[in-house]
């Protein structure tokens, strides 16, 4: 690879939600502009990831987010949805990279060589960035979300499978916005 290639890193997010989309961020890093602080979104508070949220997208060479959503995720599954995300963040960036680093053991059908790294999100600063760009605009929507399906909790629990989304799926039945494909809402369905 020439020392000056652009480098994409692709993460996804939401992937364990049992509501609301799985949204991936591929993100290419400016060498010359430092951002310190990536890593992993889960590592991170709330408020050091919206931080480094704005510095990732006023300094990044490009950045872009992709979405899958429910209906799809329940039609091809979780996995495909989220190469699915992954592909469609790609190829929503401006410039085109040289190469591709993705976190995880699969790789999205996008037109750029790269590989796979499993825990990459720890190991490689475009795709710490890419994690919490994806993240943060993850958990902004599941906030907006949380207005339109007041009750459920999405603000708090932003779709994962918590004990309290479980009781509130539970006492208010499954919304618009519940993946049917995953074994706790098709349960529901059922009963």
């Amino acid at each position: 690879m020439k020392s000056n290639a652009l480098i994409v890193g692709l993460d996804e997010v939401g992937r364990g939600c049992l509501s609301g989309p799985v949204i991936a961020a591929a993100v290419i890093l400016d060498e010359s502009k430092k951002i310190d602080g990536l890593a992993d979104s889960k590592k991170l508070t709330k408020s050091k990831r919206e931080a480094l949220d704005k510095s990732i997208r006023r300094d990044a060479v490009a950045w872009s987010i992709g979405r899958a959503e429910v209906l799809e995720i329940d039609e091809i599954n979780i996995l495909n949805a989220s190469l699915l995300a992954m592909k469609r963040a790609y190829e929503g960036l401006l410039i085109k990279a040289d190469y591709a680093r993705v976190d995880g053991i699969y790789y999205p059908e996008i037109e750029v060589d790269g590989e796979c790294i499993k825990g990459g999100d720890d190991l490689f600063e475009e795709i710490s960035a890419a994690s919490i760009i994806a993240k943060v605009y993850r958990d902004d929507h599941m906030n907006t979300l949380d207005a339109f399906y007041s009750g459920y909790g999405f603000a708090q629990h932003k779709g994962y499978p918590t004990a309290e989304h479980n009781k509130l799926l539970k006492s208010k039945g499954v919304s618009n916005v519940h993946r049917r494909s995953f074994s706790p809402v098709k349960r529901m369905l059922n009963e």
